[in-house]
């Protein structure tokens, strides 16, 4: 075949080939409508199949972030620590005393800390339900001030107040209940360390993909939303595992 009718055949292919690619795309959209129209469930688990991977590649990032930062995450530089200080395995809880989920998470993890005496539990004060939660994380923070952190936090999460309904003249009860110095609390609420507390929770958070309440670290383990006591109690022991 002659030089100029070979490349006269290749011209006239290669004009050919944008079309085709246009038809056989408008194709497979035809054949794709016709399949979605017959089975529309296919939206609904495409959409789900897209979500698992978007939460999972967000879990992922999460725990590659935790594993460079984990002695900051786990640090109680201030945070109050309860529990065992020296206990052997590390809890990190983020909660809201608003939360109804954390009000029965604060019984699995008051469970655990009675029964097992060597957790280590930093509390971390995530209030993100409202001015009652932010006033309520505060007066708890304050009340380190006074050595009553945990009498005050065990009282408030006890209370007989409903889950979001803590507001300002509920927590001052409770307060009172325990002893506290109201007058003292009050000033201590407005140190620039009780700021820096919640701020620095709220970045942690972020940075771990924790967006509600309650949400845990558990020994190596980021926990988002409500466990049990048995669970935590499980994690528990594989973390005591994998320390030998």
């Amino acid at each position: 075949m002659p030089k100029n009718l070979i490349t006269a055949s290749f011209i006239a292919l290669a004009s050919t080939l944008p079309l085709a690619a246009q038809q056989d795309d408008a194709r497979i959209k035809e054949l794709a409508l016709e399949a979605i129209l017959e089975n529309p469930e296919i939206i609904a688990e495409a959409i789900q199949i897209l979500q698992e991977r978007e939460q999972e590649e967000q879990r992922l990032a999460a725990v590659e972030v935790f594993e460079a930062n984990k002695v900051v995450f786990l640090s109680g530089d201030n945070a109050p620590v309860i529990g065992n200080p020296d206990g052997d395995v590390t809890i990190v809880e983020f909660f809201d005393y608003n939360c109804s989920y954390c009000r029965r998470a604060f019984e699995a993890v008051r469970d655990v800390i009675e029964e097992d005496g060597n957790i280590r539990v930093v509390m971390r004060e995530f209030p993100i339900l409202g001015p009652g939660s932010d006033y309520a994380a505060k007066a708890s923070l304050a009340a380190m001030k006074q050595g009553k952190y945990s009498e005050f936090h065990w009282a408030l999460m006890d209370s007989k107040i409903a889950a979001y309904s803590i507001k300002e003249e509920g927590v001052l009860k409770v307060a009172e209940e325990v002893g506290l110095d109201l007058d003292q609390m009050k000033v201590d609420m407005e140190a620039p360390e009780v700021a820096e507390h919640i701020t620095l929770t709220r970045e942690y958070a972020s940075a771990l993909q924790f967006t509600g309440t309650p949400a845990f670290i558990i020994g190596d383990q980021l926990v988002p939303g409500f466990v049990d006591a048995e669970v935590i109690e499980t994690i528990i022991a594989e973390a005591r595992a994998e320390q030998g």
